[in-house]
């Protein structure tokens, strides 16, 4: 770690940890030439202390002057700045990148050390050690939760603070972003919502939320690669909130996206639509399938068997499960007060996936593109109530829904 260098500053700058009048600034921060606002510390301490997150304003600075720069070079700075290769789910780093039979083009890139969370916000039980602990055990991995009013309520609210937040993400989605960045964007905006990140940790799971880009289907990690143009890239986001949590994700346009790409992101938004349309009490879960399967099948395309919807409320992840494929065997019927995710993941090539050595990714077993949307649900007295819809704030990033 740098230590902080005794410099002259301004009275008026004060320590970017504590907000005391600093006389310290950070020798790396004055050689990239950064702001000095972000750059000063009061004592040695203060710089230890910040030290982490500090850090990051490097490989940033860096980054933002590589826009031409190679994937080596991109590598090479995040490495630097101590970001690592993930392993194990979460529970292990490297410094090399891991021995794959990659599947396509996209490999993974050194990732950064995990973000903090405010001691005022209201936690899951795996924050600290990476493991669920009421979740496995309760009885509603096999029974679906009928809401109280009061628990629909507390849904509504965090489901919303979930659709803001991704929206914010889609707004600083571009060629040339880092999947990285867009999850500071969904930690920041989480934090600052009163909400905690809920794949933060979640099994190991080392960052804010998911970010899958072109053949990764699901469960990407965010890292140091720049967004591409002509990339498509999935941001999936769940916020804990009042003790529930409310879940949804879409796939984004990166610059120029070629028709086939397009094509696939627009019948994957319809499978959703119609898988939609037609939830309501009575219903069959298995039918949910049935409509994906059908309109993906009519597009020349597969849908995933590996993942499913899931039911959502107190618990991130319970009964009942929902598959998005046809002729599954999923159990049970609809009812009035029940809310779970569908979420199809529809592959351009086969349905099959590989598991990338971080135990996270899962990429197509082709290397063809895959895209997903998903929403978090209400099933109501007379249909459905879609707790994650889009607002009129949303931004417009899909050409199919301009009137």
């Amino acid at each position: 770690m740098d230590g902080g260098s005794n410099v002259s500053v301004d009275s008026s700058v004060s320590c970017a940890r504590c907000g005391k009048p600093a006389d310290l600034q950070c020798p790396k921060c004055l050689e990239l030439k950064l702001p000095r606002e972000s750059a000063s510390f009061c004592t040695q301490e203060c710089f230890k202390a910040s030290w982490s997150s500090h850090k990051t304003l490097h490989l940033k600075s860096k980054l933002s002057g590589l826009t031409a720069s190679t994937p080596d070079e991109q590598i090479s700075a995040a490495l630097n700045d101590d970001w690592l290769y993930c392993l194990k789910k979460g529970q292990a780093r490297t410094s090399k990148l891991p021995n794959f039979d990659w599947t396509g083009p996209l490999r993974p890139y050194p990732i950064s050390s995990r973000r903090v969370v405010p001691a005022s916000i209201e936690k899951p039980d795996w924050f600290v050690d990476g493991i669920p602990k009421i979740e496995p055990n309760s009885d509603l991995q096999n029974v679906v939760e009928i809401k109280t009013p009061e628990q629909i309520e507390r849904m509504r609210e965090t489901c919303r603070i979930a659709r803001e937040v991704l929206d914010a993400a889609a707004r600083v989605i571009k060629p040339g972003v880092t999947t990285d960045e867009i999850d500071e964007v969904v930690h920041k905006a989480t934090i600052a919502a009163g909400g905690y990140p809920s794949p933060l940790n979640y099994h190991f799971f080392p960052k804010s939320c998911c970010t899958s880009v072109n053949e990764v289907i699901c469960h990407g990690i965010p890292d140091a690669r720049r967004l591409e143009d002509g990339d498509i890239v999935n941001v999936d986001v769940t916020v804990y909130y009042k003790g529930v949590h409310g879940d949804l994700n879409e796939t984004y346009f990166v610059g120029n996206v070629d028709e086939a790409s397009q094509k696939l992101i627009r019948c994957t938004y319809e499978c959703l639509e119609k898988a939609i349309s037609i939830v309501k009490p009575g219903v069959r879960f298995r039918e949910v399938g049935e409509v994906i399967n059908r309109h993906a099948s009519m597009s020349g395309l597969s849908v995933v068997k590996s993942y499913c919807g899931h039911g959502i409320g107190e618990l991130f992840h319970c009964a009942p499960n929902i598959p998005h494929y046809g002729r599954n065997k999923a159990v049970g019927v609809m009812k009035a007060g029940q809310t779970f995710t569908i979420e199809p993941m529809i592959n351009a090539g086969v349905w099959r996936d590989r598991l990338w050595p971080d135990g996270w990714t899962a990429a197509t077993a082709d290397g063809k593109r895959s895209a997903q949307f998903e929403h978090t649900l209400l099933v109501t007295e007379t249909g459905v109530e879609v707790l994650t819809a889009r607002l009129p704030t949303s931004p417009n990033v899909f050409p199919w829904l301009n009137p």
